[in-house]
């Protein structure tokens, strides 16, 4: 992944696209959480319910913002711990910070500090989180390479950033950060 294609996707996000990129395991979606629209979009290329909720991915804690600000030190360490596996958080959002169309329902939000090393620098380039959502249709499998990708998913967004999967066969644990409960293995 080089600098001339992430400062394209960065581009795109900026102007309220939808990128497709590699993840751990994956091929993702992604855009600007703060872009109603262009959530809406990813909802809809997916055709997955708003209520349902979407992950949030940064390159560290500093890119969580006001999220992580009344988290406890051991919380804080849990979500930057690396493991054997990619780890997504359900934390609180106490403030609020968050839009609907990110939570859905919830008043908790999913979110992972990727040690993707294209996830990373896609995160640092673009300044911020991002929406990360596996590529593919709701209930479909995940899309784990290319051809799928584009099988499943078409023109439907606006940019693919090139790059390769993080070695991972299964998408990241989700997992309940207070209560350390497991809701995706």
């Amino acid at each position: 992944m080089n600098t001339w294609h992430l400062k394209q996707a960065v581009r795109i996000l900026r102007h309220g696209g939808v990128i497709a990129y590699p993840t751990e395991a994956v091929w993702g979606l992604g855009c600007d959480p703060w872009d109603r629209d262009a959530v809406m979009r990813i909802l809809a290329i997916k055709k997955r319910p708003v209520e349902k909720g979407l992950i949030l991915v940064a390159s560290d804690l500093d890119q969580l913002g006001p999220l992580v600000a009344n988290l406890s030190c051991s919380e804080r360490l849990l979500l930057e711990q690396k493991s054997n596996h990619p780890t997504t958080w359900i934390i609180p959002d106490e403030s609020n910070f968050i839009p609907y169309w990110i939570k859905g329902l919830h008043q908790e939000v999913a979110v992972r500090v990727s040690d993707h090393s294209g996830v990373k620098r896609l995160c640092r380039h673009y300044d911020g989180m991002l929406v990360s959502t596996s590529a593919n249709l709701a209930g479909q499998p995940e899309a784990t390479n290319q051809h799928q990708l584009r099988s499943m998913l078409g023109r439907s967004f606006d940019y693919l950033l090139p790059g390769t999967l993080g070695g991972f066969n299964r998408p990241s644990e989700i997992k309940v950060l207070r209560s350390g409960q497991t809701l995706r293995s």
